[in-house]
């Protein structure tokens, strides 16, 4: 199993930052018994680990140096690699720069690294709630989906269509994550090539895989979603994760 990292963006909806975006702090990890910044993007590649993937390539841009430095300071439980998308051409020329690889494993996951999102083990709930899926849609509920692509499902979980950043979107569902066959995400990839690769959202690609007889399922598998990238959301993932970290207040006797 494989996970796809794609990092190469330039983060414009939080700059000015001295760092690459998926580096941010929020929240903390021991290290050494002492507790350090803990990057935004390192919450995904635990996630990813936890589901199974052995590999991760995060596909970078050549000025985010600062991203394999900080993932070469500790030894993790899969491979990381790294693919440098020269330009930024959108999320789906990025993620199929990783199909090379992808190709050779059974499953692929995919995540956004600068977002955070609970329960930890919603790849592992997605895969095991549909294990034939070719593609599945980890879904997360969101107080305003406007800002990223929502999801409308039948009754069964087979997604009828993918909303693109709509402002009246009919559902209040997003993904947040994917799981996708080996064969299936090359799949992907070549639809993409034969629309002349002019698909820079995910969610636009989805929706011309469905219209081609393809199926996608979808599971209610989140329940909280932080998109990190923002202001307003890097102060809502820092509070979130402050409260986990806090010991429950006792009772008085």
């Amino acid at each position: 199993m494989m996970g796809i990292i794609p990092a190469a963006g330039a983060g414009q909806r939080i700059q000015p930052l001295g760092c690459s975006k998926e580096l941010l702090p929020v929240g903390s990890r021991a290290v050494d018994g002492v507790q350090r910044p803990k990057a935004v993007a390192e919450y995904l590649v635990e996630r990813m680990i936890a589901a199974g993937a052995d590999q991760i390539c995060m596909v970078i841009s050549a000025e985010k140096t600062d991203i394999m430095r900080y993932f070469a300071e500790r030894e993790y439980a899969a491979q990381i690699f790294y693919v440098v998308q020269q330009q930024p051409l959108g999320l789906c020329d990025a993620l199929f720069r990783a199909e090379p690889f992808a190709r050779l494993h059974q499953q692929v996951l995919i995540g956004l690294p600068d977002t955070i999102w609970f329960p930890e083990n919603a790849y592992r709930s997605a895969l095991d709630a549909h294990p034939e899926a070719e593609v599945n849609l980890v879904l997360f509920p969101v107080l305003d989906a406007a800002a990223f692509d929502a999801v409308v499902c039948d009754q069964l979980g087979y997604v009828q269509r993918v909303e693109v950043k709509k402002p009246d979107a009919h559902s209040h569902w997003i993904w947040g994550a994917v799981t996708a066959s080996g064969p299936a995400f090359h799949a992907l990839k070549l639809l993409w090539e034969a629309r002349h690769r002019e698909d820079l959202f995910l969610g636009d690609l989805l929706n011309a895989y469905i219209s081609a007889g393809n199926t996608v399922r979808a599971t209610h598998a989140g329940e909280h979603y932080m998109d990190v990238g923002t202001l307003e959301g890097y102060r809502t993932a820092q509070d979130f994760l402050r409260t986990l970290a806090e010991p429950p207040l006792q009772k008085a006797a």
